[in-house]
């Protein structure tokens, strides 16, 4: 092949080909680093002088303990006396009881078969065969796992949780939607509770509703409603300018324009926000379980806690069945809007009467199951997994977990892994001297974004000192910056590879189906088998956790690529590093930088879980928060977690705003 191809390769390949665009932009760049370097000559001996030292300043630090523990103590002594808590805390935490209660009696009335019966149906008839097949089989593994009575305790307060969640979100996203205000003002909350870890929603519900089902259900809610409240603004602020003049040029009124053509245009984007909520939900509800939410989450936490692998895999199953389904047959059902015809299913299920129909059958499973004198999954039909998986579990830490010839066991790995990156990361960020590290975020924030993007990425960073956490967030912003970088590598080599072949695309599909669907929590199991505990199986978590998103999307941005200027660079003898190199990458750059953007959001999610197998610093502080109800504690690393995301958010993902008005 030619070597002097990609010179004369058209498109974004060289930079005479960029144009003035590209020019310009470099140009721009370097007018940044400039002013950059200007500030830090002016700047840092006056910083240095006024105070020196690498650690963050103890005069410009605020001591909160106070004021939050006078916080707690005031919502315990009045938690069962003052008219808030008596009369609207208390009627609301009465109502969650009783809902989630109605649906688990109703659960156990409709017995076994009636569940399975009923759910399978119903997949059949939102979604398709192959997806109401994988419904029947994941209750059925759930009963002969011993988990059914913990799977209908979960699914009781998933069903509850899920609409409540889509209740609030979509109400917040309607008036987000139809006002610019609500939009501009609800846009930096979300942000918020988007980058807020799970834990950090645990604690100040436990103050408020104390141990127990109402405090699970609440912090689900919280949790689960922004992706609802994001798609239903996105889907009704993207509707068609042209059906919504017409419509109004008839005459419609408000109300008749929202009902009949906002959210039908939006019906897509609002089962998506359904989708999106079941998943946080059943993430949730999974580490909830630390509160008192019974069920499933309950079993994986109790298991971990005894190191007990086997017990916590038989109730992590159920679980991610239980994801699948629920993913499956809402994307199906999103999917199937606007065909022409619903022909999925038999003819028994469809048409209007299909849900009578449905209801129907359930009801006769239900009763059939009775009559056999089996409302709860027979004992006699379960099959015990956990000492065959403790026995491998055993025999993996005797055979690989040290003593392997040549390449050494995961202990070794994980030791290298923490002697050979992890510390010293952790020791050079610790000790950079913190008007170092606030130059460091402006500047990369402002070269891929604008000034306002760097101000925002500073405040959030000088936030954390001024909270007093700078130390333990540098622990946790070196686990974050390691597990990013392994997740990097191995997801755009996988995504690069996936791009160019459908086979192998073809082959890591379900593998990464069911890597997504997969809650937080399920991923502490493999590790702590593994690597034991400390803050590598964190960052190994993280990895694992990460990687289909990183992955998937990579291949997308490659996929996308414009086949135009891809023919056009092999027309001219490009090879195929040459076109990977100056065509596909350079095109893909979008995809690319949200791949990073996502990779950084979950694994800072699941760094902060790996406070519950050693992982340290601010993780460690929210569990300890939750677990001594320290509200100062567990409330202030978890604002100092947000500050860390919101951070890491801008210095690693420019919107078309920023790309356009300031890089």
């Amino acid at each position: 092949m030619s070597t002097a191809a990609p010179p004369t390769t058209p498109g974004p390949l060289t930079a005479a080909d960029g144009g003035p665009l590209r020019t310009a932009l470099r140009h721009r760049g370097l007018g940044k680093l400039l002013l950059l370097a200007v500030a830090a000559a002016v700047l840092v001996p006056l910083v240095r002088a006024t105070w020196p030292g690498a650690a963050w300043p103890t005069g410009l630090t605020v001591d909160l303990s106070g004021p939050l523990g006078r916080t707690s103590d005031w919502i315990i002594d009045n938690r069962d006396s003052h008219p808030l808590f008596v009369y609207v805390l208390g009627h609301l935490s009465n109502a969650v009881v009783l809902s989630v209660r109605a649906v688990y009696l109703l659960l156990l009335a409709l017995g076994w078969t009636g569940v399975t019966a009923g759910v399978t149906l119903l997949a059949w008839r939102v979604a398709s065969l192959r997806i109401a097949a994988t419904a029947l089989v994941s209750f059925a593994v759930s009963g002969l796992l011993g988990m059914w009575v913990p799977t209908m305790q979960t699914l009781a307060l998933m069903v509850v949780a899920v609409l409540a969640s889509v209740v609030v979100g979509a109400l917040l996203g309607l008036a987000a939607g139809l006002s610019d205000r609500v939009f501009r003002l609800l846009r930096p909350v979300l942000d918020t509770m988007q980058v807020l870890p799970a834990f950090a929603y645990l604690l100040p519900v436990v103050l408020v509703f104390g141990i127990g089902v109402p405090a699970a259900l609440l912090a689900t809610v919280v949790y689960a409603a922004p992706p609802m409240a994001r798609l239903t603004a996105l889907g009704l602020r993207g509707a068609d300018p042209g059906v919504l003049e017409a419509v109004s040029s008839l005459g419609a009124t408000g109300r008749q324009r929202l009902l009949t053509a906002r959210l039908p245009l939006a019906r897509k984007e609002l089962l998506l926000g359904v989708n999106q909520t079941i998943m946080m939900a059943l993430s949730m509800v999974v580490i909830a379980s630390m509160i008192g939410a019974a069920g499933l989450g309950d079993r994986v936490y109790q298991a971990l806690a005894s190191v007990d692998v086997g017990a916590a895999l038989a109730a992590a199953i159920p679980i991610v069945l239980l994801a699948i389904v629920m993913d499956r047959t809402t994307a199906a059902a999103g999917a199937r809007l606007g065909s022409p015809a619903d022909t999925t299913g038999p003819k028994a299920l469809r048409g209007p009467l299909a849900w009578a129909g449905i209801a129907v059958l359930t009801a006769v499973f239900a009763v059939a199951g009775r009559l056999a004198g089996s409302p709860v999954w027979p004992a006699g039909w379960t099959v015990a997994i956990a000492r065959p998986v403790n026995d491998v579990k055993e025999w993996m830490v005797d055979h690989l977990y040290s003593g392997v010839p040549v390449v050494g066991g995961t202990a070794d790995w994980a030791a290298h892994f923490t002697d050979w990156v992890l510390n010293p990361l952790r020791d050079g960020l610790t000790a950079l001297p913190w008007y170092g590290a606030l130059l460091i975020v402006a500047a990369l924030a402002w070269l891929i974004g604008t000034w306002r993007t760097a101000l925002t990425a500073v405040l959030a960073m000088a936030a954390i000192g001024v909270l007093g956490v700078w130390k333990p967030a540098m622990n946790t912003l070196s686990q974050v910056l390691a597990a990013l970088a392994v997740t990097l590598v191995i997801g755009f080599a996988v995504g690069i590879a996936a791009a160019g072949s459908r086979r192998l695309e073809a082959v890591l599909r379900p593998v990464l189906d069911v890597m997504q669907t997969m809650p937080q929590f399920v991923y502490l199991i493999p590790v702590v088998a593994l690597f034991a505990v400390g803050r590598a199986p964190a960052a190994a978590a993280a990895v694992v956790y990460a990687l289909p998103a990183v992955i998937r999307i990579t291949t997308q941005g490659l996929r996308q690529v414009d086949p135009g200027a891809v023919e056009s660079a092999r027309s001219l003898g490009a090879t195929r590093w040459q076109l990977l190199r100056q065509v596909q990458l350079p095109l893909a750059r979008p995809a690319l930088l949200l791949a990073v953007n996502q990779g950084v959001v979950l694994v800072l999610a699941v760094v902060i879980i790996g406070g519950l197998v050693g992982g340290g610093a601010l993780g460690y502080d929210v569990v300890t928060g939750l677990a001594t109800g320290d509200l100062a504690l567990g409330l202030v690393a978890g604002v100092a977690i947000v500050c860390l995301g919101l951070m890491l958010d801008r210095v690693t993902q420019p919107t078309a705003r920023r790309t356009v008005k300031g890089a």
